[in-house]
């Protein structure tokens, strides 16, 4: 059975966070509405946008939460055109990948962004082709849903036992439990170590380099 390394994206792979607000912050003035600080944005990053739009304005209807994430996108693909997207790869994720490919790993996304800014971001690093599943929120629930990990692990010809998940948010911890997988937290992200552990992260990594010591400890090696 193929053993499978499953990504999260922004706050994962990548420090998209300052991008996210600024996006944020555009499309939410546009409404009329008032920007959360960063370190309260920060905490939705992960989810699909309309659910990350009801986290952020509970007291909004569903369509005007689905027309403020239309709204952010636009804002998102302005930034884009304008170059100042900023999405750097974190230090060590290019050597995680690097080992993990030759321990024999496959490695897959499971992203709230959609296919469009994953395969743009990825492209960018030069990293897309190295991933053998990309499952985004264009095709799936929101995260905690288990939809998007158990596509990758058929995609992959996995099995939850041999599959992990690493992300930086209680999303993603929830969402591996939920799928029967391994959640690694990436303590390098959005979401503080406690918040992972709480979800269900079986252990929580300071930098990307601490992953490979954690899979073989909880018996992925």
């Amino acid at each position: 059975m193929n053993r499978l390394a499953i990504f999260d994206c922004d706050g994962t792979l990548v420090d998209s966070g300052a991008t996210i607000h600024a996006a944020l912050r555009e499309s939410f003035a546009a409404n009329g509405y008032d920007i959360p600080p960063p370190h309260v944005s920060r905490k939705v990053i992960g989810l699909s946008l309309v659910e990350a739009m009801a986290a952020l304005l509970p007291e909004l209807t569903n369509e005007q939460h689905v027309e403020l994430a239309e709204d952010y996108t636009r804002a998102f693909m302005r930034l884009r055109a304008a170059g100042k997207v900023e999405e750097p790869l974190f230090e060590g994720v290019s050597e995680l990948l690097d080992a993990l490919e030759r321990d024999g790993w496959l490695l897959a996304v499971a992203t709230g962004k959609s296919d469009r800014g994953l395969r743009h971001c990825l492209e960018s690093h030069g990293i897309h082709a190295r991933f053998v599943s990309l499952q985004t929120a264009d095709r799936h629930p929101s995260k905690p849903h288990p939809s998007m990990v158990d596509q990758a692990i058929a995609d992959a010809g996995s099995a939850p036992a041999t599959t992990i998940v690493v992300g930086d948010t209680s999303f993603d911890m929830a969402m591996a439990v939920a799928a029967g997988a391994s959640g690694i937290g990436a303590g390098w992200g959005y979401h503080e170590t406690q918040e992972l552990l709480d979800a269900g992260a079986v252990a929580v990594a300071n930098g990307p380099l601490e992953i490979l010591d954690l899979i073989r400890e909880h018996g992925h090696g």
